[in-house]
């Protein structure tokens, strides 16, 4: 398998809208309704608002691709592009998915090592996400990548509240 990773710019807008949508369903659809699915689609996904986060200086998505096929993709934020925790020591993974039928071939791992390697470029203290509560393979993921629970906020999903858990990895010599 040929395994391309990519920065992303505004000519990807609807390529990374189109594996948004489908990777979120993939991985919530079947524990969420489907109103509360579209509600929260047609916001995160809006063109528009998909464009301003793709020309925010503060905020970088990376497109992996897989044998040309669009596969998986980083969403990482700093500075007040943060959604919740604003720390300038601490770089956020708003977003980190990799298709269903791409999983398990270390595709998730890439991404990951993507995060690192941009914290550690930016010299962060720390990288952190959040992660739902009832996600527990997305869970073990990150722990096995060094994450711990730290916290917990807010996700409004279409106009629910659930609760996600905040994990935090400390970057050792930064």
């Amino acid at each position: 398998m040929t395994v391309e990773l990519r920065k992303c710019g505004l000519a990807d807008l609807e390529v990374l809208r189109e594996l948004g949508c489908q990777t979120f369903v993939e991985t919530f659809g079947p524990l969420n309704t489907a109103e509360t699915m579209q509600a929260y689609l047609s916001s995160a996904f809006d063109a528009a608002r998909l464009s301003a986060e793709l020309g925010n200086p503060h905020s970088a998505f990376y497109l992996l691709s897989a044998d040309g096929c669009p596969a998986g993709y980083l969403k990482l934020n700093e500075l007040d592009a943060q959604s919740d925790i604003k720390d300038p020591a601490l770089l956020e993974i708003e977003r980190i998915y990799v298709r269903a039928s791409f999983q398990g071939r270390g595709l998730g791992q890439r991404l990951m090592q993507q995060a690192l390697e941009v914290a550690a470029e930016q010299h962060k203290r720390a990288l952190w996400l959040g992660v739902w509560e009832h996600n527990p393979a997305a869970i073990e993921f990150y722990k096995k990548m060094g994450f711990v629970i730290t916290g917990s906020h807010l996700f409004v999903l279409g106009t629910e509240e659930q609760t996600d858990y905040v994990m935090t990895r400390e970057l050792a010599g930064v």
